[in-house]
């Protein structure tokens, strides 16, 4: 199980043997639990230490409960699962570059998620890779090149959740290149919910966004952003492409909301396919990239992508067989798998670490 996305929760039940190498990983159910939007909103928003032990408590809550109502509608009694694996809902990521004492915080207490399924819960998987000087993200490269690795070539996948970050993995983990592009949904979603008055959370289909005009100048402005020219490893959050970001611009451009969303898309895809010219094309030849996250069902970063990147293919996750919206939570049940195993899961050349190190805490409840 993974945590929230921009509305719900993914959970997926999956059957995972092996390690390293040979682990191997079968899909064998998903199910999306939808949050109310007052408690996204509350996440969005969450600033005091009281938001934050309250937002902790309740998401566990609700994590295990999405993992009980996954259980029971495919028929699986909770005594045939070995543990349950859950990244948490990240409220602050704070790499090298933004603090002298890096860390990052995800809530969704595991102990109120082992204490309703009665199992074990491996959680809190980014602080092991900071305590060795790494970024703490990105975290799902090893899933990827255990899962998706070609046989010979590179492919890249490429995740559009709230901040974008691509894997290109080949036949060995020391040749996997991985890191945060920049934005993906979470600018879009965040001016969607200004342009709604709260009654969207994110842009279906990318309807409003297809109806504006992008603004250059803006575009322009939007792409000098520091952290498209630091050099990986690099690690992105809300901190850099969040509320903050959303507020300034819609006050500077509410008069024009469907040109800013529009724009707000543009850089987006503009952001992903800089990062491939500069830091992957010129050293990783790709057979293609695959495509992730909720991004992934907007045809307007889609048809960008597409544009942007040709000739290289550009095609849905679902094509390789996994269900782009299972992947999140498919991939951190394998980082599950991997702690319980004590095999490390951190990929150096990705996050910047030191060594590698078993990632995740486990929590018997």
């Amino acid at each position: 199980m993974s945590g929230t996305s921009a509305d719900g929760i993914d959970a997926a039940l999956c059957r995972i043997t092996g390690t390293g190498r040979t682990v191997r990983l079968q899909l064998l159910a998903h199910r999306f639990a939808p949050l109310p939007r007052a408690l996204t909103a509350r996440v969005a928003a969450a600033h005091t230490a009281q938001d934050v032990a309250e937002l902790d408590a309740e998401l566990g809550t609700r994590f295990g409960r999405a993992v009980l109502g996954l259980l029971r509608a495919e028929g699986v009694p909770p005594s045939r699962v070995d543990f349950v694996a859950s990244h948490g809902q990240t409220l602050v990521h704070l790499p090298r570059r933004l603090s002298r004492t890096p860390n990052s915080l995800q809530v969704g207490e595991p102990a109120q998620i082992a204490a309703l399924c009665g199992l074990p819960v491996v959680a809190d998987f980014r602080p092991g890779d900071m305590a060795v000087g790494g970024e703490g993200a990105p975290l799902v490269p090893y899933a990827d090149w255990a899962l998706f690795r070609p046989a010979r070539e590179f492919r890249a996948l490429q995740n559009i959740g709230g901040i974008a970050n691509v894997s290109v993995v080949g036949p060995r983990l020391d040749q996997t290149l991985a890191f945060d592009t920049g934005p993906g949904n979470m600018l879009l979603d965040a001016l969607v919910r200004r342009h709604t008055r709260g009654a969207q959370g994110y842009d279906r289909d990318g309807r409003l966004a297809r109806r504006g005009t992008v603004m250059p100048r803006l575009l322009e402005s939007l792409l000098r952003h520091p952290f498209l020219g630091e050099q990986p490893p690099r690690s992105a959050g809300r901190e850099n492409f969040g509320e903050a970001l959303a507020t300034r611009l819609w006050e500077k451009h509410r008069a024009r909301p469907l040109d800013l969303l529009a724009t707000a898309a543009a850089f987006t895809v503009e952001s992903i396919a800089g990062a491939y010219r500069r830091w992957v094309l010129p050293r990783r030849p790709l057979e293609s990239v695959w495509v992730s996250g909720g991004g992934s069902r907007n045809p307007v970063l889609m048809d960008g992508l597409r544009a942007a990147l040709a000739p290289v293919p550009v095609r849905p996750l679902t094509e390789l067989g996994m269900p782009e919206a299972a992947k999140e939570a498919a991939c951190f049940a394998l980082l599950g798998h991997e702690c319980v195993m004590g095999t490390p899961q951190n990929v150096p050349s990705a996050t910047g670490a030191s060594r590698p190190v078993v990632l995740g805490r486990i929590c018997l409840g």
